[in-house]
């Protein structure tokens, strides 16, 4: 698997648009970048984030969106979170 830090959205997701100042505010202070993947229109893209949204048991670890997702490390965050939250994610 690769690196990046991954925000599952939806287009019509309010609660993803509430998310999209924090997750910026994050990619600038950090000098980072978080790839975020469309689901709700995208089928490549949910199909992806089914295979991601799960616990080690193979149990759904959160089953909605925002999804917040890190490659390197695994971590996962499920909904809206705070921007020492995500920096938190982000840095594992």
């Amino acid at each position: 698997m690769g690196d990046r830090l991954i925000q599952f959205t939806g287009t019509e997701c309010v609660h993803c648009r509430e998310m999209d100042p924090i997750v910026e505010q994050l990619e600038k202070e950090l000098k980072l970048k978080v790839t975020k993947l469309e689901v709700w229109h995208n089928a490549m893209n949910a199909k992806f984030l089914e295979e991601m949204d799960k616990n080690e048991d193979g149990t759904v670890f959160c089953g909605g969106i925002p999804f917040f997702f890190n490659e390197k490390t695994d971590a996962k965050i499920c909904g809206s979170a705070s921007l020492e939250r995500l920096k938190e994610w982000a840095k594992q």
